[in-house]
Formats: structure tokens, sequence, C-alpha cells
């Protein structure tokens, strides 16, 4: 269905593995698209226009001008992004309810345990300014817990529901990330060998390798403005 898209999604995006989801399913989808950086660094978040698209001031966000019906749509949060684009292209998602729920279950095992916790992790072990031991121990182990329930999964199958799917996309860039998140990935030879896999597709390739070089601008670890805009944020108004 992607080759019926005429006008470019447009993307609102930075480098980050939440990021990279989309820039990686528009890419395996074969979606045309523009990307409208997000400098979350610099408090391009809270600017007015993209709250409009996202009000959880938050990276990503779409806006489809194809949407149902012909008619823009805007999305924000990478899960239902993902969803979205599946349904809208018959890409990476089932169309029948058992092959959607096997999808749904390690899509969201992806938002609500390995993003949220291997993020922790970056941050304590990282980016906080005072290392607490507590925090970085704490984290740590969760997220070698949560790479354990991924390396059972994936011992008699080579992706998260069987065929690759939007769950191994939510999941990747969380995963290569596994040397920050002080993980030793020889404890997990079926996880090793999906992060290869994964990585090896040319479309996992270019979404990751999008404005890659953003990623070198600002050093979370020693920019001070930079953590005040990114850890220091308060609701609106």
């Amino acid at each position: 269905m992607s080759q019926l898209q005429t006008r470019p999604i447009q993307l609102y995006y930075w480098p980050t593995p939440n990021g990279w989801k989309i820039s990686i399913m528009l890419e395996e989808c074969g979606l045309p698209y523009e990307v409208n950086p997000v400098n979350i660094g610099r408090g391009d978040q809270f600017k007015p226009a993209f709250l409009a698209l996202s009000p959880n001031n938050k990276i990503p966000a779409i806006l489809d001008p194809e949407g149902p019906d012909g008619a823009p749509l805007s999305v924000f949060e990478s899960g239902a992004i993902l969803q979205y684009l599946g349904r809208k292209t018959g890409m990476f998602y089932p169309a029948d309810e058992r092959g959607r729920v096997e999808v749904d279950q390690w899509l969201f095992w992806q938002m609500a345990g390995l993003g949220p916790m291997a993020g922790q992790a970056h941050h304590f072990r990282i980016y906080a300014p005072e290392k607490i031991p507590y925090a970085i121990e704490r984290y740590t182990k969760e997220v070698h817990r949560l790479y354990g329930v991924l390396n059972a999964r994936l011992a008699d199958r080579p992706f998260l529901a069987g065929d690759y799917s939007i769950a191994d996309i939510a999941c990747i860039g969380w995963a290569k990330l596994w040397e920050r998140q002080g993980q030793d990935i020889k404890e997990f030879p079926h996880f090793a060998g999906w992060l290869e896999r994964v990585l090896a597709r040319p479309a996992v390739k270019r979404g990751l390798a999008l404005n890659a070089e953003d990623r070198t601008k600002i050093d979370f670890a020693t920019d001070k403005q930079a953590q005040s805009v990114l850890f220091g944020q308060r609701p609106p108004g």
C-alpha cells in the first residue's frame, strides 16, 4: 500500500531510541517522509507548534497529510505511531486478531518495560550528576531481567512474534545500547542472534543513520543546559 502515498509524512524526530522506532518503520514500509528535527537538548519540544502535535512534549510525532479518508492526521507516542503505520500499510502488523495480539504483547512490553527501565539505567549510569549506587544497581538489574525475558522468548523463534514486526522495531533502538546499560551480551545468546538479524536489515540501517550526526552535537553527560532542559521538565502553564 505504501506506493499509494503521494504526499510525504512529516516526521518530528531526534535520533534517540524512540525516534529510531519511527524512522525505521517508515524506511521498512517505503513510505515517503520528510524530517522535522526537534532538538530535545535545546527545548524545541516545548514550542507551541510541536505541542499541538505532541502534547506530552516528547518525540517522535508524525503528521500524515493522507490520513483516514484522505484527511490529515497527527499521531504522537511511538507505539501508537507504529500501530497506525502498520494498519495503514498492512506491513509488520498482522491483520488477524491472534497475530495482532501476539505483536501487541511485545510492543507493550517494550513501551512499559524495556524502554523505561533502559532509560533509567542510562540516566543513573551516565547522566545523573550524583552517582547513586542503589539506583544504578536497581535499574541495571532490571534491564538484565528484561533481557533474560527477551532471550528466553527468542530461543525458538527468529523474531519476537515469530515474523518480523513492529515489536522488533520498537525494541531494537534500546536493545542495541546494551553496553551502556551495563549488560554482557554473552549472557544472552538468543538475544544476541536476534540483535544481529535485525541490525542487518537495510531499512534498519537507514533508520538508525537518519540525522545520526545530531547525536554528536549535544553531550547530555556534560552539557548542563541540555540536562536542565531534558531532565528538569515541568508541566506547561
